[in-house]
């Protein structure tokens, strides 16, 4: 049993961890296992009573069940490119419910199993490319979780050719991939009855509750939060308790908040490794940082306004062409595949990247791009030194090109 312990730096750290992961396997990363197991009643507590979640702490595994607050686009798996890889997903986990922990099986026999269990009109064909690349995603994803291991044989196969065999073994953990829910799931309507499905300690604090849930997990799970019009009740609860706010989530999570009229936003101040961070070290980053000047600067100079949200809005060929204007003024710093590849290409690229990060949305019509207020908050140019050093090999270039034409 976990001694008594309050909520430490130690803990802290423990509930980064948490956040950041589906789970925490003991086999796998013992030392964080431990560490949570050791704080495991300050972090119930402050979890439960922030964000309404729950903390299991199993033998074999440490899971913080996380529920969005509002559920986005950029919450999806990964690596899954179509509604069929999620109907996979369910039908894999139902077939791994029959069989028991550490219990190995081959992949024709699961294929034969999924095909019974696939709902819809169209039935899984494996000699359909499509569909076996969808299982291969599928198999990915839960051998990444560690629910399966492979014994034998190579997955990467069975794309190219249906009769490729794989021998796999289930882990204990994979029948705590799904989490429990209070009521039968085939009772459940759509997924705001999903997300409304919980429970709260006492009918006097319910509307209290919910709020602060809904804060704490868009603040926590999310990039930004913003106000939705001019009576957001959730900005004035951020506005009336922002310094509490303030020094609870910096003293639980070391992150700071920052509060603007439409944005809210958690930073941290020192780069972290075991928090997913922007900017990151893809090249795709520093275009965004560059964007977010180009942008500003058009506002500044009233090219463009923003509306009562802080939203300023463009047409995808405006769009495109403040890529094409970032491409002249810093292409010497972009990676080969954004200096040398089409304008589209890299606008294509930027965009779904700024809306991972909720930095950007397309308007229902798809004739404009809505650019966040909180893009607005990032700006980036390479130093000058850096600049210099690209010019002179630029300037070098060039001379090999005269030395060229004139030989």
């Amino acid at each position: 049993m976990s001694e008594k312990r309050g909520f430490d730096e130690v803990a802290r750290e423990a509930l980064i961890t948490l956040l950041e992961n589906f789970w925490i396997l003991r086999e796998h990363d013992p030392e964080a296992y431990q560490i949570i197991r050791d704080r495991e009643n300050a972090l119930k507590d402050y979890v439960l009573d922030k964000l309404g979640y729950h903390l299991i702490v199993h033998r074999h595994f440490a899971k913080l069940e996380k529920i969005p607050a509002v559920p986005e686009a950029w919450m999806g798996i990964e690596h899954f490119q179509h509604p069929r890889d999620y109907a996979l997903l369910c039908c894999v986990l139902a077939y791994l419910e029959s069989i028991t922990g550490y219990e190995q099986f081959l992949l024709s026999d699961l294929c034969s199993e999924v095909q019974a269990l696939y709902p819809g009109e169209l039935a899984l064909d494996w000699r359909n490319y499509e569909h076996r690349k969808s299982l291969v995603r599928v198999l990915q994803f839960v051998t990444e979780l560690k629910m399966l291991t492979v014994v034998d044989g190579e997955l990467g196969t069975f794309g190219k050719n249906e009769s490729s065999e794989v021998l796999y073994e289930v882990s204990v953990v994979s029948r705590y991939f799904m989490r429990s829910y209070p009521k039968d799931f085939f009772q459940f309507n759509s997924k705001e009855d999903i997300l409304a499905a919980e429970t709260f300690e006492g009918e006097d604090e319910l509307l209290g509750a919910r709020r602060r849930y809904r804060i704490y997990r868009q603040l926590l799970l999310s990039p930004s939060m913003y106000r939705s019009n001019s009576e957001d009740a959730d900005f004035l609860y951020l506005r009336n308790y922002r310094a509490r706010l303030q020094e609870d989530l910096e003293r639980h999570t070391g992150l700071q908040l920052e509060l603007y009229r439409n944005t809210a936003l958690l930073i941290a101040p020192e780069p972290k490794s075991a928090l997913t961070l922007f900017p990151n070290q893809k090249g795709i980053s520093d275009i965004a940082l560059q964007f977010g000047s180009a942008l500003r600067q058009q506002l500044n100079e009233g090219h463009c306004k923003a509306d009562s949200l802080g939203r300023v809005a463009l047409t995808p060929l405006q769009f495109e062409q403040t890529v094409r204007h970032c491409k002249e003024l810093y292409s010497y710093g972009w990676s080969k595949e954004f200096r040398e590849g089409l304008i589209k290409h890299t606008a294509d690229e930027l965009l779904a990247f700024l809306m991972d990060w909720t930095f950007a949305q397309r308007s229902d019509e798809g004739d404009s791009i809505y650019f966040q207020p909180a893009l607005g908050r990032l700006t980036g140019d390479y130093p000058q030194d850096y600049k210099n050093k690209q010019q002179t090999q630029a300037d070098r270039d060039d001379g090999d090109w005269i030395r060229e034409d004139n030989n």
